[in-house]
């Protein structure tokens, strides 16, 4: 693959490290009170916009195919919204006795708490030749599912950092979050045709929105000298990260392909995916209105940042390996993570 080619395929991943290389050279131009008034531009305009773009984009109408099936959706929701937060929570009381900044970890909460994304999920749920029904539908209903649980896991877990009320935390997602995503639902009713026909980019226009959050939320960080990040921090986060990744797909698969657990081996490849991926279009946004005006929001959403790139790229990685175990579809198998013979495996 030449240079240009690989440029626009990870243009979003350039454009992460583009945008805080810009905020670190010129955070006042988006700070609060700055040239891009990201108190209005940002906290009403471009979250409106991703939600609005979200709700236009989601294919409803092909989730009743997947609707029955029941007992996979309540492993996927309660894996990923319930188990995941916990058992973060946890691992943070552990890494809190290492030297890691705090606010990263704190950070891996909010990771924990994010519902599934739109898209990766179903695109290697689909390159692998899994439950594509499935992952369509456990990635829109998480979404929609994370709107009201998301904040509260974070309240729950993190608490409240700023000075504005509850109440005041929820009307503001109702209205940037909620009316948006249904609007664009309805709209999608009347424009179906015209939408299957033009296929606009939704997911370019959402990634460049979500790089202007990204821009303003690390405007604010380097705007201010007392927050500082030290690199062996964020070199063990992100080596945490990978490690949690590898697990809880290892997790979800030893759990899924159980003799009771009645899943399909394409079930096992979509629980996979949707089980362990985190939104970070979701994710941002909700932070930025749940800590706004915080300062150290950036190193609470760097995380995030680094989980979403890291789930794409370990997920490509695994696709031929996951897709040649689908292939097989024999009893006695190998663990498409870890290579680890399953064929003494006992039901748990």
């Amino acid at each position: 693959m030449g240079l240009l080619a690989r440029i626009r395929k990870e243009w979003f991943i350039i454009g992460i490290v583009a945008v805080i290389v810009s905020a670190k050279l010129q955070p006042a131009f988006g700070v609060k009170g700055g040239p891009l008034r990201p108190e209005f531009t940002i906290t009403y305009v471009a979250v409106s916009t991703i939600f609005f773009n979200s709700g236009l984009s989601l294919k409803t109408e092909e989730l009743t195919s997947a609707l029955l099936h029941v007992k996979l959706h309540l492993f996927v929701q309660s894996f990923t919204l319930v188990f995941f937060p916990v058992a973060m929570w946890l691992c943070i009381k552990l890494l809190a006795l290492t030297s890691i900044n705090t606010w990263l970890l704190r950070g891996l909460q909010t990771v924990g708490c994010m519902p599934p994304p739109v898209s990766s999920a179903v695109i290697l749920t689909k390159a692998v030749g899994g439950n594509e029904a499935a992952a369509i539908f456990n990635s829109a209903f998480g979404s929609f599912l994370g709107i009201i649980v998301t904040p509260l896991l974070l309240l729950l877990f993190l608490g409240s950092s700023s000075s504005v009320p509850f109440s005041s935390i929820f009307s503001q997602l109702f209205m940037t979050v909620v009316v948006p995503l249904i609007l664009g639902q309805v709209s999608r009713r009347f424009l179906r045709d015209w939408l299957e026909r033009r296929k606009p980019p939704f997911g370019v226009i959402s990634s460049v929105v979500l790089l202007m959050i990204i821009y303003t939320t690390f405007c604010e960080t380097f705007s201010n000298p007392d927050v500082e990040l030290h690199h062996l921090s964020l070199l063990l986060i992100t080596f945490i990260i990978f490690c949690i990744q590898l697990s809880f797909m290892l997790l979800t698969f030893v759990f899924s392909t159980r003799k009771q657990s009645g899943f399909t081996p394409a079930d096992t490849v979509a629980i996979m995916f949707c089980a362990t991926h985190k939104s970070l279009t979701l994710g941002i946004p909700m932070l930025k209105i749940v800590f706004e005006g915080y300062e150290h929001l950036s190193l609470i959403s760097v995380p995030l940042l680094i989980y979403h790139p890291a789930q794409i790229l370990l997920g490509s990685i695994l696709v031929p390996t996951i897709r040649g175990w689908m292939n097989g579809r024999q009893k006695y198998s190998t663990c498409p993570v870890c290579g680890v013979k399953l064929t003494d495996l006992q039901p748990i």
